[in-house]
């Protein structure tokens, strides 16, 4: 029987487990994306939490992106920009949450996963994780994850897995860039250093690694209104006849 996606956290020795799930390949349809803000968000005010783990379930896919499903019902830029949206306020949450957020990537990670890989503080990931951009195949482009990937591996970096839209990269290649700090050969090696690096950074003053995040994401103060006016680029874009073709072959 097929699993029902969910979001759930689970605080262990206070080390914060956010994990997510969708039985398409760990999509992220809107709901998913609310709820993950949410609980972002709620992970941040906890006093019990000392440093956040960002991870999604199953051995394979960490994340394929954007639902499919639902940006082939979008029918209005209203609705396209609230989808997108959804996607901002994730980015937002993990940007301004006070707790530094460690990425678990266990497998590839596509469009918005990337974006979540991205906006993490610290990502390890296997062997198994590439990345794409996968954006502009369907006739839009990484407008609203584009800040957080840029800031992570840079402008050049970021435009050329942009443009090359077909294209699976490395897990060592997004190493190599930064996006990744270290990548194993196994899930079970992934999971015992994310444990261990957790647990030692729990041990740290809360107060000095607050500041010392708000001090890495400075100059992303106005990511509130960007991600925001992207969001409304990629609600307009989903629209085009172009997308709309592309699109209708995924129904």
């Amino acid at each position: 029987m097929t699993q029902e996606p969910y979001v759930k956290t689970k605080n262990k020795s206070a080390v914060g487990y956010i994990e997510f799930y969708h039985p398409s390949h760990n999509s992220l349809p809107g709901n998913i994306l609310s709820e993950l803000a949410r609980q972002i968000n709620m992970a941040g005010e906890d006093d019990s939490i000392k440093v956040i783990v960002l991870q999604s379930g199953g051995d394979r896919t960490f994340c394929a992106g954007a639902s499919f499903e639902e940006l082939v019902a979008i029918e209005d830029e209203t609705a396209g920009k609230v989808f997108f949206s959804g996607f901002a306020n994730v980015i937002n949450a993990m940007r301004k949450c006070p707790k530094f957020i460690i990425g678990r990537v266990q497998g590839k990670t596509v469009g918005g996963g990337v974006g979540l890989a991205s906006a993490v503080d610290y990502c390890m990931a296997t062997q198994y994780a590439d990345i794409k951009l996968s954006e502009l195949n369907v006739g839009i482009g990484p407008f609203v994850v584009g800040p957080a990937v840029e800031r992570k591996i840079g402008l050049s970096a970021m435009s050329q897995i942009a443009i090359d839209a077909n294209t699976f990269y490395s897990a060592e290649w997004a190493m190599q860039k930064g996006l990744y700090t270290k990548v194993f050969d196994s899930i079970e090696a992934l999971d015992q250093a994310v444990t261990a690096f957790a647990d030692n950074l729990k041990t740290y003053n809360p107060k000095a690694m607050s500041e010392m995040k708000t001090m890495f994401w400075r100059g992303t103060e106005d990511w509130d209104q960007l991600l925001l006016q992207r969001a409304k680029i990629s609600g307009r874009l989903v629209l085009s006849e172009f997308a709309k073709k592309t699109l209708a072959k995924y129904k």
